[in-house]
């Protein structure tokens, strides 16, 4: 199962369209405190859906308490960061099950000692227009989430 990572999200639909986003492919979805929004927040379940029931969302504290499970749970998988400072696109990862796809809170991206502390080839970025500064993070979500799939024949999906 593919780890989603939000750390700090900021913007309440966004996680929203993930938690919607996860419970259709079977990924499992990792917050990192703190959010900038309440889980309740209307916002957050109106672009969730009723599909909150249907996913696994795991809130953590912060960085070191996901990564110490991370690395208990998962110690042959990769961490990939998602980030504009990226040099690899994202199709050019091998994916596989139980690497965690890491993105940063909207209006800041990942935090240098994060990226600092990932190899170059575990930074990846999506391909945009020169002069663009991001993508909208739930589609950036979708866009990577379904690339790991792809490369695994679309595991567990009709």
């Amino acid at each position: 199962m593919l780890q989603i990572i939000l750390y700090q999200p900021e913007i309440p639909p966004n996680t929203g369209n993930i938690i919607r986003l996860i419970a259709n492919t079977g990924a499992s979805l990792h917050l990192i405190e703190p959010l900038g929004f309440d889980l309740d927040e209307k916002k957050v379940r109106r672009a969730g859906l009723d599909y909150h029931e249907l996913s696994q969302v795991t809130r953590w504290s912060d960085w070191a308490s996901f990564e110490q499970h991370f690395q208990a749970h998962y110690p042959d998988n990769l961490l990939y960061g998602f980030t504009t400072k990226g040099s690899r696109h994202y199709h050019q990862a091998a994916f596989n099950a139980g690497d965690g796809l890491l993105f940063g809170p909207e209006t800041r991206g990942l935090p240098p000692d994060l990226l600092d502390a990932l190899p170059a080839s575990q930074k990846l970025r999506l391909p945009m227009q020169a002069n663009s500064r991001s993508l909208n993070l739930s589609n950036t979500v979708a866009i990577a989430l379904y690339e790991a799939l792809r490369q695994k024949d679309f595991p567990d999906l009709l």
